[in-house]
């Protein structure tokens, strides 16, 4: 193995809006512990949210601040690993020289949620880049014990095998949904987790995935991804359309992924009377919904998703397979010079990006 640098670049949050390229030291790992170098680290809406500031992030002015100062950032990880004593490359199952990625939570494994073995919803819920664990937005990083980590494909992109997260975020989302395959399926949303949802969804052949999208780029990526129809709601009255191919019912199953909070009560007047409704978005601001149609109006089953739990090795596999459309799919990459482009092209909804990625070796 080559002599490792003493330093490296990375990103670090100091506090919102106060992102700052340093030169830190290289990370020892402990013998319980990887360190691998990250070949790629995907941008995520959350990354955006938290640099904004972590509390409005998640809406309670009173809670702790769940992004740290002096936290390196990113959860979308995908790496070489170079060290790791071998009691723990056995524990991950891997070797030197493996290419991994790295599930978003790093969970306590003591906790009720851990436990019971929902470890998603690990009561710390201490996630790679946010709290006590540095994130991919540098060159090298640790992989603690209580992470979950997955063998990938060298020959794949680096920016490609690090979508691995957000599609195993829209897979978990498909799963929630308990598709069958007489039901339409409504997609809001033709970004990198609405596209993840498509392929999700039409893997699991249901009689129709219909994606939504204001753009229609997207929906073209969309059709690609497995969608057998695309609608754009600023074209057609989507609900005419979708009562039309419904018998006048309404769809069975609506998955959000916009995170606008105008996709909520959309997608619970596309429904029909006891329909299922997927929300996997994280919102900016509070949503107001009249909650009549859930309760005395349809019977709406209204599920919740977060994260991707056990679905990885389905993700990595399509990612593999090429059944994706990855290379418009990952539309930009960035050095780790070039943070603040990569956050910003996130942030430009008009803007051409669908998945931006740092890339730390550019």
């Amino acid at each position: 193995m080559s002599q490792l640098p003493a330093t490296m670049q990375a990103v670090v949050m100091h506090a919102p809006e106060d992102y700052r390229l340093e030169e830190r030291p290289v990370p020892t790992p402990a013998g319980d512990e990887l360190l691998i170098q990250v070949e790629a680290v995907g941008v995520c809406a959350s990354d955006l949210k938290a640099y904004a500031g972590a509390a409005k992030f998640w809406g309670d002015e009173n809670r702790d601040r769940w992004v740290e100062p002096g936290i390196i950032p990113g959860h979308e990880i995908t790496g070489t690993v170079v060290q790791g004593s071998d009691e723990i490359l056995a524990h991950h199952g891997v070797s030197v020289g493996d290419r991994i990625v790295v599930e978003q939570i790093v969970p306590c494994g003591e906790c009720m949620y851990c436990q019971r073995g929902w470890y998603w919803m690990c009561a710390p819920h201490d996630m790679f880049g946010f709290k006590h664990y540095h994130g991919g937005m540098a060159e090298y990083m640790i992989v603690p014990k209580l992470a979950r980590a997955h063998r990938i494909s060298k020959d794949i992109a680096p920016q490609h095998a690090a979508y691995a997260e957000p599609l195993s975020c829209s897979m978990h989302a498909v799963e929630r949904a308990e598709l069958e395959f007489d039901d339409v399926v409504v997609i809001a949303g033709a970004g990198p987790i609405g596209l993840g949802a498509i392929i999700g969804a039409a893997h699991k052949n249901p009689k129709l995935v219909i994606a939504l999208d204001f753009d229609d780029e997207k929906l073209e990526l969309a059709k690609k991804c497995g969608a057998d129809l695309t609608l754009n709601p600023s074209k057609v009255d989507i609900y005419e359309e979708i009562r039309g191919l419904t018998g006048g019912y309404g769809a069975d199953v609506y998955i959000e992924c916009t995170g606008h909070p105008s996709a909520v009560p959309q997608g619970l007047n596309l429904l029909r009377k006891l329909g299922r409704f997927v929300e996997y978005s994280v919102f900016k601001e509070n949503v107001s919904v009249d909650w009549s149609i859930i309760s005395d109006d349809k019977e709406l089953d209204v599920r919740g998703a977060h994260l991707g739990p056990h679905t990885w090795p389905a993700a990595i596999k399509i990612i593999e397979k090429g059944d994706l459309p990855l290379d418009e799919i990952c539309t930009h990459q960035f050095g780790l010079a070039d943070f603040q482009k990569a956050l910003d092209s996130v942030a430009d909804s008009a803007g051409a990006s669908v998945k931006v990625s740092i890339l730390p070796g550019r």
